[in-house]
């Protein structure tokens, strides 16, 4: 009997995990009504058969791989095809969402039947000969890591309830995403202030593998910054109102927006980092 896995969000990492999925076998549904024309072409090279929404209450296993700023909106809608399902499949939320947001989504979807899974992805989209990224999964595990295992995933479970797995992804980017943001800005300041040829200097010779590190961090982010913005508002939320770091990275929103508004304008920014960084690769 073949397995079927429902997936919400066929953006760059959901076709990826989904191409991966149905390259081991699993046959993978996806709801694409509304989404771009470029969504649509990832989807089918990927793999992914579309189909209605109800559809997805006849699935094993429901993932929901979206920008976290979505998660929750998906979430509420996914609620009534789950409440309507004979089947009740797990839902799995992917999201790079706070603790308190993940326990408001399993909150949403108490009442539908269905069993609610934490989880996020550390590590890129799945490349084809390559293990990662990794799954990881909190709550109350039963068979799904071992499903997911067998059709291709890495996945590594997270001992505690819900809200464990987001606590994981929270400090992971946190440090992970932190460093692009912080390096970013600091590049942009010693642009402003005439000190980029000395900076890379200082760097060349102190920071080597940083440099280098940063070289291609920085200008992959560029693409990815304004779905960082909401990861870092959630990277907030998690620290807490009571701790002064919160602040840094509400500030890193700021400038993860900035760059995304920069890259869909002038790119008078990307341009200055793209030069500062043409040696550090």
């Amino acid at each position: 009997m073949s397995t079927t896995i429902a997936l919400f969000g066929a953006g760059a990492m959901g076709s990826a995990v989904g191409r991966r999925l149905v390259e081991s076998g699993a046959r993978v549904v996806t709801f694409l009504e509304g989404r771009s024309s470029a969504t649509l072409e990832r989807a089918r090279a990927a793999g992914l058969e579309a189909v209605p929404l109800p559809a997805f209450g006849g699935a094993d296993i429901v993932l929901s791989i979206v920008p976290p700023a979505e998660a929750l909106a998906v979430a509420e809608r996914v609620a009534p095809v789950l409440r309507a399902g004979r089947g009740k499949p797990a839902f799995i939320d992917l999201n790079a969402v706070s603790p308190k947001t993940m326990e408001r989504l399993a909150a949403g979807l108490a009442t539908t039947g269905a069993k609610v899974l934490d989880g996020s992805i550390i590590g890129g989209p799945p490349v084809p000969g390559k293990a990662g990224p990794v799954v990881c999964l909190s709550g109350d595990l039963a068979g799904e890591p071992e499903l997911l295992s067998r059709f291709g995933l890495k996945v590594r479970p997270v001992k505690g309830p819900v809200g464990a797995a987001s606590a994981l992804k929270m400090c992971y980017a946190g440090i992970n995403k932190g460093i692009v943001g912080l390096s970013s800005a600091m590049l942009l300041a010693a642009a402003r202030n005439d000190a980029s040829e000395a900076l890379k200097v200082e760097l060349a010779e102190s920071q080597a593998e940083l440099l280098k590190r940063l070289g291609h961090s920085i200008p992959d982010m560029f693409p990815k910054a304004y779905r960082w913005v909401a990861e870092m508002e959630e990277i907030a939320e998690f620290l807490g109102a009571d701790d002064p770091a919160a602040l840094i990275f509400k500030g890193m929103a700021g400038l993860f927006q900035t760059i995304a508004d920069d890259r869909n304008g002038s790119r008078e920014l990307i341009a200055t980092l793209e030069r500062m960084l043409e040696d550090g690769h």
